[in-house]
């Protein structure tokens, strides 16, 4: 476990692709649980350690994972996550495709099944819903994203959410052509060879739930030849013609 950020109300965690945030039916020992048991040890706690999750990155996306040490901290950011207030949420991503546009911005219905896990865009949905028959379980679903650097083969995409629902990128970049590299739920044509996919939960930035302050907290691209090769540095392509 790598830790990006701590102070007594928040702590932030860098997750890798394998690991999951809540337990699930595999029954590894998620994060929530790994993290409880280091306060435990730093601190000599004893009883339960109280331990509040804000938001959620899917298994096998990898980055910035924020907790909550106190419930004051956990209502409020529960409140900053579900209104998008005050906060700002940058992924990256690897594709092997690219839209024709080096930027720009991408806003989809989407509707999501949840005996697949897997969202899908629903087809003409601003017409339906100038009908009011939109229904409930579709959500608009909103991100903009730009062109950082690119391989012969291969094009990394910085991505700011405007709103969080289900699979939003990964549904939403395949719906233009670009699946993920690894996401073969979301047509990819192979799987990585660490299981996961190329996307990564790069920054967060939001005003501190006690002291009320800017925090910007960012995560290293995992230790994979292929980021490492693509993240901006001296000698990063950045041409975009």
């Amino acid at each position: 476990m790598t830790i990006l950020y701590e102070d007594n109300h928040i702590i932030a965690v860098n997750k890798t692709c394998n690991e999951i945030v809540q337990g699930d039916k595999t029954g590894d020992k998620p994060l929530l649980d790994i993290v409880k048991d280091y306060i435990k040890q730093k601190y000599d706690k004893p009883g339960e350690v109280f331990l509040g999750l804000p938001h959620r990155l899917d298994r096998p996306t990898s980055g910035v994972v924020l907790f909550a040490k106190t419930s004051k901290a956990l209502v409020r950011l529960n409140a900053m996550f579900q209104t998008h207030d005050q906060i700002r949420k940058i992924y990256w991503a690897i594709t092997a495709n690219c839209p024709e546009e080096a930027e720009g911005r991408l806003v989809h219905y989407l509707r999501r099944v949840e005996k697949e896990n897997k969202s899908y865009v629903v087809k003409n949905a601003e017409k339906i819903k100038a009908l009011g028959k939109l229904p409930k379980e579709v959500k608009e679903a909103r991100l903009n994203y730009r062109l950082l650097t690119k391989s012969e083969r291969y094009y990394l995409w910085e991505i700011e959410l405007e709103t969080g629902r289900h699979h939003q990128i990964r549904c939403q970049l395949a719906a233009i052509g670009c699946p993920i590299k690894g996401d073969l739920k979301y047509g990819a044509p192979r799987s990585n060879p660490d299981g996961g996919i190329s996307l990564h939960a790069r920054e967060i930035s939001f005003i501190h739930p006690v002291r009320k302050e800017r925090i910007t907290i960012t995560a290293p691209v995992p230790d994979d030849t292929l980021w490492q090769a693509l993240s901006p540095s001296d000698n990063a392509i950045l041409d975009f013609k």
